[in-house]
């Protein structure tokens, strides 16, 4: 039970000692077995034989109950006046708890008991009034129980019986029977007219002991007798007019029953008076006392005996007596005491099953009663004959406030006036919540705390919590400050209890600031006492021992400081942050650890939000400020260096938006000096990493470009080494848009074992001192890493970049999780940093989006909108996590590689000079610097004309032709080229090579690189290894400066018609001052058959200045090799025959190819499939045109050639007509027959200038042969047209003229008489076309026929 429960005054206090050798859990133990009874039936306590001690004693039929309570500390000294006016603030009993075994001895066990019995209360006091000593046995060996029985007040509890439950109660029953028998003397004492002076004589008079009080004259008389008793009817005084003296009806003396409460009478006292030994009030001095304060310690008596009924009778008669002034506190204690009697009547009802009062409020004249009594309290005279009692009665007074307060509380908490209230009031106070009422119990009670369930309890009961916070602020003022300090605790601790339980948090930590002034007060107090008596003998104010200050410097000395007791310390620092924490101040947001590594266990998982985020403050700035300090002021008077720590660190981070810079700088400074003191000290504690999360962002820097490894797949080894354009840039992907390379490119870096990497960590300061961090060291999973922690500082309110280097020691999978910081003095923490994904970051932005939104405002008041209760709440921080795992940053560690390095070059500054078409030779020396050997060597090409190509080819903008010169241009002429079956491949370790690269001189290109791709493949591995599928490379780069000479240039290709026009008109076009070059060109166009060749030219044309030989070779299947030479000073016109061919179908029928390995791209041209046809045919025969054609040129006096490029002309359909060989030849004569001779065979007419000339007004015949040329069976039919026809006369038919079935090779010939009646000019033209096709022919013949008629 409580000792500020509201029952306290009916609660027989019985104090429990350990005795001897006991242990702790075996005294808790036996002790939580005697505290369980908290009360004992009256009709269960014996009765004492002796009629003297049987007048408190209970009837045997009796139904009430003793009500006990076990205190654990006996009451100060200063309490000792309140021994008869309040007696159940007092141990009546004592009870030893001890254990025995076979080797103990009970009497000494006896012996310790009463030595401590007699040192915490000296012989002749009062209380107690009876001590027992209970012996356990611990085991079954034989003791010596006899002793037990020769040993009055110790009990031995055998270890083989049963249930000492019940032995226990029992023995519990006897005590009260022996304290109930000791009230009875007690009170003998007081109705003696003596005793009566001793009750009036001050204010709280103290019972003096039996030897002090004189005994009757006539010792035959029993003392009880000299005093006339009261009648036997109820037990109650007669009572006669004021001022007069309480007497009997009748001189007889009443004899007294067990049962009978008789009060005492007024005779003439047979005592010596002159034996006093206390101070009266003179004016009491030989006259008759008032009996209300004999009337109130009788009702005392009875109230803790559990005679509820005699109680109430003696209250009554003391209330009505008691008008004095001087009695004011014993009329007020009178009231309190009626109070409780109407308390335990109720509670006795429920017992008996009795029903409670209908009344609205059946308390309302208990609380009438208490409101006077703290009324009287508060208007008694504190001084008396001399003696001031400021202390007890702010005492007694505060107690009335409190038990006032406990009436309402547990009407309140007890959800009304019912059995739930009274069990509060009987067993709980006000510093010690029931268990379904406390906020550490199960989740109802905490559900009973929130506002909501607090405001039911008003509405069911009717009393407010206003109500009761009113009553309670009663107590605090100036009476506080004539409390005693152990006093003024427990008070402020009751007060501030129930400020917590009503939900006034904010009054109670304003309490507890209170509670911890008076602490704090006893621990300087204390720490000064102590300090005084260390310091006494040795002169030294340090607390430090043996130190010699003598001259005498040969000899050493040891100082000994002795450790202060940090018992108690931690609840303390638990009211501190909890003050703090209802003001809004989080001193736990920096955690104190044991040791100075904080393990994994204790992080926060990567989901959770982040630290860094924004502060919402709460709370007024200023203030906070101050209570910091306090708790700062109060963990450095403890003292506790960790906990100084801790506060000035956590506050340091949760307000420094709000602190000035002189604070931050404060705050900072005395986190250092308490770390360094408490590490001094050897304390094993350390605060975690404070600041927040100091890592902003990560970045591997890459490595150089030299040192990079790029991962090939193992199957390039496999191919051959001409086939080297793959590799040039790893594998072509055929797609423009690849999304998983893009994905891989920009996933884990490459590392290289047993090579240095660097990683810049970004750090964050956002305070305006420098922050230091005493270690900085990388976080990683996966393969072992070299690396060194780092000291830091970081600049005030900066961001500071700062570079971690470490080495791979295996290759792997390397993991980069975070870094490990550590301040000076605290413990190292782990800060994970996750990858920075495009969905997290999105989901941060959510967070921090509805975080801002949210700041600043919140849907609850008071103490719920907290940052940490409101964010429990926040729908931002309520959001599930996300099922997918966390990602890192990870790098590929590669197995160690070679490194190569280039020694020179054959190149001036790394320029080079070309003309256009002009290869030249670039010998670069390699070397190998490394340990390891190189086997595989690879060179890849840029130059500027590839990324222009490349972006034209994905754009998708360009023709058919067009992508095909673009690709042709890239794949075909690149600018440096090389041979690897010329260059050595394996490089040793130290050694040098020469490799040779080709550079061909490209319009358009100004700078190029040379990519040396190497690495060594063939290394050694275990036998039970599996082989890898991938390789890696280094590359090496040299850039190269180009320039190129644009010189000559062709324009205006055609291809005409093998006619003796077009051949007179190119002759025309020769420069005939070179009369060799002239000759040389008419001898190239002099072929034998004219139908089967067609003319091929072109312009050249020089832009340079320079003179420039050209050279245009022809290099056809099936026909004579030839070339022409010209010299180009400004331009000149290229002729050169070309022998007519024709392509299969299947050859001209194919799409344009794709010469890279793109993906396919649907053409967005709307050609038709005649379109489309005619398309690819100009294509394939413009392709066949460049593989015959073969053009160079070569400077003039000098030693420079190169190469001219054609591949920019374009073929027209008239070009392809001429070109290309028909499938049938069809060819035209005209014969003529001789008129005199018309025997002899037709002769060919004459034919000059590849015109026929017939004579006029003569038969001739136009002979038609048809050749079949193609590789198909020919059946068709021939057309012949003739113009002018109206001038010529033909015999048969003109059109449709049947051909017999050709194969391929085999002529027809048709002959048809005709005469030209005309002169002029005829055309004569046939068509030949397959049968039963009438549009489209497959042959063509022409004549020209020029007709004289004069000649």
């Amino acid at each position: 039970m409580d000792p500020l429960a509201f029952a306290s005054l009916a609660h027989v206090r019985i104090l429990l000692l350990p005795v001897g050798s006991i242990k702790r859990p075996s005294f808790e133990k036996w002790a939580s077995e005697i505290r369980s009874f908290d009360t004992i039936r009256l009709g269960d306590i014996p009765a004492d034989p002796s009629e003297e001690k049987a007048r408190f004693m209970p009837s045997p039929l009796a139904t009430g109950y003793l009500h006990l309570s076990y205190p654990s500390h006996p009451p100060p000294t200063s309490m000792s006046s309140l021994q008869v006016f309040r007696p159940s603030d007092f141990p009546l009993g004592v009870i030893g708890v001890a254990t025995c075994s076979a080797t103990d001895s009970l009497s000494s066990i006896l012996g310790h008991f009463n030595a401590a019995a007699n040192e915490l209360f000296p012989p002749g006091s009062t209380f107690p009034m009876a001590r027992n000593c209970f012996v356990f046995e611990e085991s079954d060996d034989n003791t010596n129980m006899n002793l037990g029985n020769t040993l009055p007040g110790l009990i031995v509890i055998p270890s083989m019986m049963g249930n000492k439950k019940i032995y226990v109660g029992t023995l519990l029953a006897e005590l009260c029977s022996n304290i109930l028998g000791r009230f009875a003397t007690m009170t003998q004492a007081l109705e003696s007219p003596l005793g009566n002076e001793y009750l009036n004589a001050t204010m709280f008079p103290i019972l003096p002991s039996p030897s002090d009080i004189p005994k009757p004259i006539d010792a035959d008389t029993p003392v009880r007798v000299s005093l006339p008793p009261l009648p036997s009817y109820n037990s109650q005084p007669e009572l006669v007019t004021p001022g007069s003296s309480l007497r009997a009806k009748t001189p007889t003396p009443l004899t007294l029953k067990r049962n009978s409460s008789a009060g005492p009478g007024m005779p003439p006292s047979p005592y010596r008076h002159n034996s006093m030994p206390v101070k009266k009030r003179q004016n009491a001095i030989g006259a008759v006392s008032s009996h209300g304060r004999l009337f109130k310690v009788l009702g005392d008596l009875f109230l803790l005996s559990g005679r509820t009924l005699d109680a109430s009778v003696w209250y009554t008669e003391a209330i009505i007596m008691l008008k004095n002034p001087q009695d004011t506190v014993w009329h007020a204690s009178a009231l309190e005491g009626m109070a409780t009697v109407q308390m335990i009547d109720a509670w006795s009802a429920t017992q008996a099953g009795s029903e409670l009062s209908d009344e609205k409020e059946p308390w309302s004249e208990i609380a009438e009663k208490l409101v006077q009594s703290i009324g009287l309290y508060a208007k008694s005279p504190t001084m008396a004959d001399g003696d001031v009692n400021y202390a007890l009665i702010s005492y007694l007074y505060s107690r009335a406030v409190l038990r006032h307060t406990s009436l309402l509380y547990s009407i309140w908490a007890g959800k009304g006036w019912g059995p739930l209230a009274f069990s509060i009031m009987l067993q709980y106070g006000l510093t010690s919540l029931p268990p379904a009422l406390s906020s550490e119990s199960t989740s109802v009670a905490e559900k009973r705390l929130t506002f909501s369930g607090l405001e039911r309890l008003t509405s069911i009961t009717g009393i407010s919590r206003a109500t009761i916070a009113a009553t309670l602020t009663q107590v605090h003022g100036p009476w506080l400050l004539h409390l005693g300090t152990r006093d003024r605790i427990l008070v402020l601790e009751a007060m501030a209890t129930v400020y917590g339980a009503i939900g006034y948090k904010r009054k109670e930590a304003y309490i507890l600031r209170e509670v911890l002034g008076c602490v704090m007060d006893l621990v300087v107090c204390e720490r000064e006492e102590t300090g005084g008596i260390r310091t006494a003998g040795t002169g030294l104010g340090l607390g430090i021992q043996g130190v010699n200050l003598g001259r005498d410097t040969t000899r050493g000395a040891v100082g000994v400081r002795e450790n202060d007791s940090t018992e108690g310390n931690q609840s303390i620092v638990r009211i501190v942050k909890y003050v703090c924490l209802v003001h809004g101040i989080d001193l736990e947001a920096v955690r104190l650890v044991e040791g100075f590594l904080l393990s994994g266990d204790d992080q926060k998982e990567p989901g959770q939000p982040s630290e860094d985020s924004p502060h919402d403050l709460f709370g007024w700035p200023e203030l906070q400020i101050g209570i910091v300090r306090e708790a700062i002021a109060v963990a450095e008077a403890l003292p506790d260096y960790p906990s100084v720590a801790q506060f000035s660190l956590s506050a340091l981070k949760s307000l420094h938006p709000v602190m000035s810079e002189g604070d931050q700088h404060h705050l900072y400074n005395t986190a250092a000096r308490a770390l360094a003191t408490a590490r001094r000290r050897g304390d094993s504690r350390s605060v975690e990493y404070w600041s927040g999360r100091p890592i902003v962002s990560m970045e591997v820097i890459p490595l150089p470009l030299v040192r990079i490894p790029m991962e090939k797949p193992l199957s390039i080894l496999m191919q051959r080494r001409s086939d080297h354009i793959p590799i040039l840039t790893g594998m072509t992907d055929p797609f423009l848009y690849n999304p998983r390379k893009l994905a891989s490119a920009q996933g884990q870096a490459m590392l290289v074992e047993n090579e240095s990497f660097d990683i810049v960590v970004t750090l964050r300061n956002p305070y305006v001192f420098d922050l230091e961090l005493s270690s900085l060291l990388l976080l990683t999973t996966g393969v072992r890493i070299d690396t060194q922690a780092i000291p830091v500082i970081i600049p005030a309110n900066s961001f500071h970049p700062v570079t971690i280097t470490a080495k791979p020691l295996e290759p792997g999978l390397l993991t980069i999780r975070g870094c490990v910081a550590q301040a000076p003095g605290g413990s190292s923490q782990e800060f994970v940093l996750p990858l920075s994904t495009e969905e997290e970051e999105q989901k941060q932005s959510r967070r921090r989006s509805a975080r801002d939104c949210e700041m600043g405002r919140s849907k609850y008041t008071g103490l719920e909108s907290r940052p940490w209760d409101r964010g429990s709440k926040r729908a931002s921080g309520t959001t599930q996590a996300s099922q997918k795992p966390v990602k890192y940053l990870q790098c590929k560690v590669v197995p160690e590689q070679p490194l190569l390095r280039i020694r020179r070059t054959s190149l001036t500054h790394g320029a080079v000079m070309l003309y256009n078409g002009e290869t030249t030779t670039i010998r670069v020396t390699l070397e190998n610097v490394s340990a390891l050997p190189i086997d595989f060597l690879r060179l890849t090409f840029d130059d500027s004309t590839i990324a222009p190509a490349q972006q034209a080819l994905s754009e998708g903008e360009l023709t058919v032709f067009e992508t095909y010169e673009t690709e042709y241009s890239l794949i075909r002429n690149p600018v440096f080229t090389w041979d690897s079956k010329r260059n050595p491949q394996d490089i040793k370790p130290t050694q040098k090579i020469v490799i040779s690269v080709n550079c061909f001189g490209k319009v358009g290109c100004s700078s190029g690189a040379m990519h040396i791709s190497y690495s060594y493949t063939n290394r050694k591995r275990d036998t039970l290894q599996e082989p890898q599928e991938v390789f890696h490379t280094r590359q090496l780069s040299y850039p190269v400066l180009v320039t190129v000479y644009h010189m000559l240039e062709c324009h205006s290709m055609d291809i005409l018609p093998y006619s003796p026009d077009t051949v007179a008109e190119l002759l025309a076009t020769m420069d005939e001052s070179e009369e060799h070059t002239a000759a040389s060109r008419r001898t190239l166009l002099n072929v034998s058959d004219v139908a089967e060749w067609c003319i091929f030219t072109v312009d050249v044309r020089n832009t340079y200045g320079l003179p420039f030989e050209v050279t245009f070779e022809r290099d056809q299947p099936d026909v004579e090799e030839a070339s022409t030479t010209l010299l180009v000073p400004p331009g000149s016109i290229i002729v050169l025959p070309i022998k007519k061919f024709r392509l299969s179908n299947e050859h001209v029928s194919q799409h344009i190819p794709t010469l890279s390995d793109r993906q396919f791209v649907i053409t967005k041209s709307t050609l038709t499939k005649a379109e489309e046809q005619l398309q690819r045919e100009l294509f394939w025969y413009r392709e066949e045109i460049l593989k015959y054609i073969k053009c160079s040129w070569r400077e003039t006096g000098g030693s420079r050639s190169g190469n001219l490029s054609l591949r920019q002309q374009r073929m027209t359909q008239l070009m392809l007509k001429v070109l290309r060989t028909e499938e049938t030849r069809v060819d035209l004569s005209l014969y003529e027959v001789d008129e005199d001779r018309p025997d002899e065979p037709p002769q060919l007419t004459d034919f000059r200038g590849g015109r026929w000339l017939p004579k006029p007004n003569s038969f001739v015949y136009l002979r038609t042969k048809i050749t079949n040329l193609s590789p198909e069976t020919l059946i068709g039919v021939l057309d012949l047209s003739f113009q002018p026809a109206q001038h010529i006369i033909f015999e048969g038919v003109s059109s449709g003229i049947p051909i017999s079935k050709l194969t391929n090779g085999e002529s027809f010939e048709v002959e048809m008489p005709i005469t030209f009646v005309s002169s002029g000019r005829f055309d004569l033209t046939s068509q030949v076309r397959r049968l039963g096709q009438p549009a489209g022919w497959i042959g063509h013949g022409h004549l020209t026929a020029i007709v004289d008629m004069f000649d």
